[in-house]
């Protein structure tokens, strides 16, 4: 099986100055669990599911995801789908600092609000895009409502509770370490927090004077405390619908397939990220016109594919080396898209 090759791509396009960014309009709704904020931008397309993002610990929808989505390239793709901001509770931008005592819904509890976001939408089906605790829910959310989720898009996923060491560990990194810079430890690999690069000096600063880091703190508890997903190749828990894997350069390849922690691809590489995003829906079916990129050129050509059929919907796959000791599993064969970035 061919090994996943890295390539480069010399020309990036970010959002041109001046022009002009989409409309975006909020929504906050009541759930089981408590209020829920969105951001919906774009006009529902005919026969096209929403794309719905859910961020990771320490971030909103915007400091998670907003390179990504004003990147020059992504243009093409975010004008052919509706897209919803989903922000974990009390990680939109002004959200008042919660009660001393207030039970912080868990991660399955999160995955259980949007059902209540999408009936609020009347949007029958998605297209998830989660990076790691928000990747975690969507997956959850998946394995309960497989019939509403078309795609997923899963970076720096870790499937896995954490063992006995991982607790232990942890305690002992609580001891020494504030809990900004253990999130900061989730987010970017210690090769990029030694580096310290711009990137990394803007993220520090936006956790560590976040307003709300009392939320934020709440939210990581939920993340350290979920529970096992159970994937297992050719189990009986799977995700039925195309996943695509996605993992950064400095994130360590594990047992979970994808690593707990390093690189934040949707922040240092949206133009590659871009590129593998397009041709994943274009495997699903959707913007057929869209020209192959070199991107997908040169990955079609050091990748073994094979396609499959779900329903009247052509489905494709690419296998990296690492997919056969993963752990995390998309159902029948030909719906796993695996991608180092």
């Amino acid at each position: 099986m061919a090994e996943l090759q890295e390539v480069q791509i010399t020309e990036e396009k970010p959002l041109l100055p001046g022009q002009t960014p989409e409309a975006a309009k909020t929504h906050s709704v009541e759930t089981p669990y408590g209020s829920v904020t969105f951001t919906v931008y774009g006009t529902p397309k005919p026969k096209r599911p929403a794309i719905l993002t859910y961020h990771d610990v320490g971030l909103n929808y915007k400091s998670c995801f907003q390179p990504l989505f004003q990147f020059g390239d992504m243009q093409e793709i975010i004008q052919n789908f509706v897209r919803v901001h989903v922000d974990a509770p009390g990680m939109e931008e002004g959200a008042p600092v919660f009660p001393l005592g207030y039970q912080y819904p868990s991660l399955d509890q999160l995955a259980d609000m949007i059902p209540c976001i999408l009936q609020y939408l009347n949007f029958s089906t998605i297209i998830g895009v989660g990076v790691g605790a928000g990747a975690y829910v969507l997956s959850r959310y998946a394995l309960n409502h497989p019939d509403t989720v078309e795609g997923l898009v899963l970076i720096n996923i870790d499937p896995n509770a954490k063992g006995w060491m991982d607790w232990a560990a942890h305690k002992l990194t609580g001891l020494t370490s504030s809990v900004s810079e253990m999130i900061l430890g989730h987010l970017f690999s210690q090769e990029e927090l030694s580096r310290n690069s711009e990137l990394i000096q803007k993220y520090r600063n936006i956790i560590t004077h976040a307003p709300n880091l009392e939320n934020i703190e709440l939210y990581w508890n939920s993340y350290n405390n979920r529970r096992d997903l159970n994937f297992e190749r050719g189990g009986d828990i799977t995700l039925k619908c195309p996943v695509m894997l996605v993992v950064g350069d400095q994130a360590p390849h594990e047992d979970a397939v994808m690593a707990d922690s390093g690189g934040q691809p949707q922040l240092t590489q949206p133009g590659k990220l871009t590129e593998a995003f397009k041709y994943f829906l274009q495997g699903m079916g959707y913007m057929a016109s869209s020209c192959m990129t070199r991107l997908s050129r040169s990955r079609t050509a050091s990748l073994t594919s094979a396609a499959s059929i779900d329903g009247n919907r052509s489905r494709s796959r690419t296998l990296s080396q690492s997919s056969e000791s993963g752990t995390l599993s998309s159902g029948p064969p030909g719906h796993t898209m695996e991608v180092s970035c």
